[in-house]
C-alpha cells in the first residue's frame, strides 16, 4: 500500500485471483511502455486447529468454505500464559515470512521470531491465494476485500479459543493494517499494532500513482474512479483500460475503495501502536500520523532508517530496494523490543 502496491497472483492460467494491483503495472508497463524510477520498486515487488511440530513452528489451518488457510504458530516453550500475536502481511504475493516468488527477505518470520523470545507467541499465515493457501483463492469475480477481513475474524475466533494464551494483540502490515483495524472492531481483540499501514483511501494513493504515471489519461480515468468509488459498476471501460478496470475486477475494487483507514482506526477502544520508518519508500511518515491523530488511543513509534520490510536502509531507491531480497539482514535494531514493551504493557 502507501505510495507502492503490492499485488496478489499467480499466473493468469493458474490462478482463480488476479488482483487489480498486478494489473495495474501490467498496464502501465504495457501501454507507456516505461517505468519512473521512483516507482521502480513496483514493479520488483509485484512481479515478484490442525498442527505438526516443526523447527519453526507448528503448521496449523484455518479452514474455509473455499479450501484451507495455512499458518505458522511460534509458541515459546512456557507453563505460564502468554500473549499471542496475530501477524497479517501485506497485499500481495507475500507469504507468511514477508517473502514473495522474486524477493526474500524473511521479515515477518524474523518479528515472529524475535517475538518469542519475549515470551510472546505468533502465528503468521499465507493469504488466500498465496503459497500454500493458494487452494483458498476465490475467484475475481466474487472476491471482496471483506474476504481477507472475515479470514482475520475467523483466526480470531479460532485462536482466542486456546486457553494457552493471556490476550490476542493484531499486528497488520502495510495493507495488513488496515485488514486488521478493521477486524479488531471486536471485544476479542486486546491491543491493535499498525506496521507501514497506509493513512488514506486505496482510490485516493491510486490516483495519485496513476496521475504521475500516467497523466495523459487521466481524463479517461478519473470518471472511472468516481463511479466506482460511489458503488456503481462501469459498463463501458475503454480498451486500453480494460486490463486493470475490466467488469470482473470491478466488484472488488468498489468494496475495497469504501474503506478510509483513518475512520476504521477511529473505532478502536483498544491500546494502539502505530509503527512508520523513516526511509519507507511505499509508506511516508504522514500516512502514520494521519493513522495516529484519528484515534486518542494511538501511539506513534517512528525508525529513522527503516524500510518497508523493517530493515536499515538507505532512501536511495536501489540501495533500498536491495534490502528486500537480503534475508540475512536483520530488523530495525529495537523495533521488537519496542513492540514486545507495549504488548506486555498491562492495559
Amino acid at each position: 500500500m502507501g505510495n507502492i502496491f503490492e499485488s496478489s497472483y499467480k499466473s493468469v492460467s493458474q490462478t482463480k485471483i488476479f488482483h487489480f494491483h498486478y494489473l495495474l503495472i501490467l498496464f502501465l508497463v504495457m501501454s507507456l511502455k516505461r517505468i519512473n524510477l521512483k516507482f521502480l520498486p513496483l514493479l520488483l515487488l509485484l512481479l515478484s486447529v490442525e498442527a505438526f511440530a516443526q523447527n519453526d513452528g507448528e503448521n496449523i489451518s484455518l479452514h474455509t468454505e473455499t479450501g484451507k488457510i495455512e499458518g505458522t504458530l511460534l509458541c515459546p516453550e512456557t507453563s505460564e500464559k502468554i500473549p499471542l500475536a496475530l501477524i497479517i502481511a501485506g497485499s500481495g504475493p507475500t507469504d507468511r515470512d514477508g517473502n514473495n516468488p522474486m524477493m526474500k527477505n524473511n521479515s515477518l518470520k524474523m518479528l515472529a521470531e524475535g517475538l518469542a523470545k519475549h515470551e510472546i507467541a505468533s502465528v503468521r499465515y499465507d493469504k488466500r491465494g498465496i503459497a500454500k493457501s493458494a487452494d483458498a483463492a476465490v475467484d475475481e469475480r466474487a472476491l471482496r476485500f471483506e474476504h481477507y477481513v472475515d479470514d482475520v475474524k475467523d483466526w480470531i475466533d479460532t485462536l482466542k479459543k486456546d486457553p494457552r494464551f493471556s490476550e490476542l494483540i493484531i499486528i497488520g502490515h502495510s495493507e495488513g493494517s488496515t485488514i486488521g483495524m478493521i477486524a479488531s472492531q471486536s471485544e476479542k481483540v486486546d491491543k491493535f499494532v499498525s506496521i507501514a499501514g497506509p493513512g488514506d483511501k486505496a482510490a485516493v494513493i491510486l490516483k495519485t500513482q496513476l496521475s504521475k504515471q500516467a497523466p495523459d489519461m487521466m481524463d479517461q480515468i478519473l470518471p472511472i474512479f468516481e463511479k466506482l468509488e460511489k458503488g456503481d459498476l462501469v459498463e463501458e471501460v475503454p480498451p486500453m483500460l480494460n486490463m486493470v478496470f475490466r467488469p470482473s475486477v470491478q466488484p472488488y475494487l468498489i468494496s475495497w475503495f469504501k474503506y478510509d483507514p483513518r475512520q476504521e482506526i477511529a473505532k478502536l477502544t483498544i491500546p494502539i501502536m502505530v509503527i512508520q520508518g523513516t526511509t519507507d519508500i511505499q509508506v511516508n511518515l504522514s500516512d502514520a500520523e494521519r493513522l495516529t491523530a484519528a484515534n486518542k488511543k494511538a501511539i506513534l513509534k517512528k525508525y529513522e532508517g527503516m524500510n518497508h520490510i523493517l530493515k536499515e536502509a538507505e532512501m536511495d531507491q536501489f540501495k533500498n530496494i536491495k534490502t528486500y531480497n537480503d534475508p540475512d539482514l536483520p530488523l530495525k535494531d529495537g523495533l521488537v523490543l519496542n513492540l514486545a514493551e507495549f504488548i506486555h504493557l498491562k492495559s
